[in-house]
């Protein structure tokens, strides 16, 4: 009964968006709940389905386990790279070709797996309880928590330091030697009223080996990225977000039937799969135990995202190493 609600509520929200786009010239494309799910059902690379979901906190087990765990036989050290597409929907996934085209593939055919993970806070149709929106979903990963606990509900908040990220904790407590966290979007931490602002005072105070690194744009951080991987000694844990469908999403509109959202898309699978050659052209690449995530923050409808509609909720979480024992119950 109660999530029957929660859909109603949900899909009323939708159809409000619908009419209320047609009214002022915002929409530019009225798509529905059924119409969304059966192109999300219909991708084949995902290994659960929609009820059954993970929450985006699952990236931070994922990360910590991995550094927590122990060497494999032949491995020297441990490392990881998350690459972010902000503000990619899950059903984008249904544009991939082959693994010469798409990172994600390359990664799930090359022994990984891809499932559906969620933002806002609870899965849908049960309403969100942070905004579907950059910083709350990020931040949601770097520190294992919603934002109950972080703080971050919506955009241009400061997160106070009493839940630092990984990016810090993990290099404050001695299990890896160095982080960074490599960007183009000015909300994270450019400026005094921005999310991570704080946090970036408190490792440059402390002379902590994390660094906040800002790029003008995506080329920017991909190149950023590639140096750092073309070090003997490269940066242990790598975060990082492209903003290419984000950026063509809030202006022409979030969905593959949005020809711009497409090459969006292509351009971040393109971006990823050099970051992911640069990797294994490492000369120590066989000695590192590396774990490789593929994720996004939150989807998108019409030219906006933050709500409570199915086509916001929906996130995608791809990793080089399987998935399935790191599920959590519902």
């Amino acid at each position: 009964m109660k999530a029957n609600l929660h859909r109603a509520i949900a899909t009323a929200v939708t159809f409000i968006l619908m009419v209320t786009g047609s009214i002022f010239g915002t929409n530019r494309f009225t798509e529905t709940p059924d119409q969304y799910i059966k192109y999300v059902e219909g991708i084949s690379v995902f290994t659960n389905t929609m009820e059954t979901a993970q929450p985006q906190t699952m990236v931070y087990d994922l990360i910590k386990d991995h550094f927590t765990s122990a060497l494999p036989e032949g491995k020297t050290e441990k490392k990881v790279l998350v690459i972010g597409y902000d503000g990619c929907r899950a059903d984008t996934l249904r544009l991939m070709e082959s693994a010469q085209t798409s990172a994600i593939l390359d990664l799930t055919e090359g022994g990984g797996e891809t499932i559906l993970t969620y933002a806002g806070g609870v899965n849908y149709p049960y309403l969100n309880t942070q905004a579907t929106s950059t910083a709350p979903g990020w931040c949601s990963m770097l520190t294992g928590e919603w934002a109950n606990v972080h703080g971050i509900f919506f955009n241009m908040q400061r997160k106070s330091n009493d839940h630092l990220t990984l990016l810090t904790t993990l290099v404050q407590d001695g299990i890896v030697d160095s982080s960074a966290f490599y960007i183009s979007w000015d909300g994270h931490f450019s400026n005094y009223f921005t999310t991570y602002y704080p946090e970036k005072q408190y490792v440059e105070k402390n002379g902590i080996n994390t660094h906040f690194v800002h790029a003008d744009d995506d080329a920017g951080t991909v190149n950023n990225i590639l140096t750092d991987l073309r070090q003997q000694d490269c940066t242990d844990f790598i975060f990082s977000t492209l903003e290419h469908t984000d950026h063509v999403g809030h202006s022409s509109g979030f969905g593959a039937w949005n020809p711009k959202y497409v090459q969006a898309f292509a351009d971040a699978e393109s971006d990823a799969l050099e970051i992911l050659r640069t990797l294994r052209a490492r000369e120590t690449y066989k000695q590192e135990d590396w774990l490789v995530l593929i994720t996004t923050d939150h989807g998108g409808y019409n030219l906006n995202h933050g709500r409570c509609t199915i086509q916001e909720r929906y996130t995608f979480l791809t990793s080089n190493k399987p998935l399935s024992s790191a599920t959590v119950e519902m």
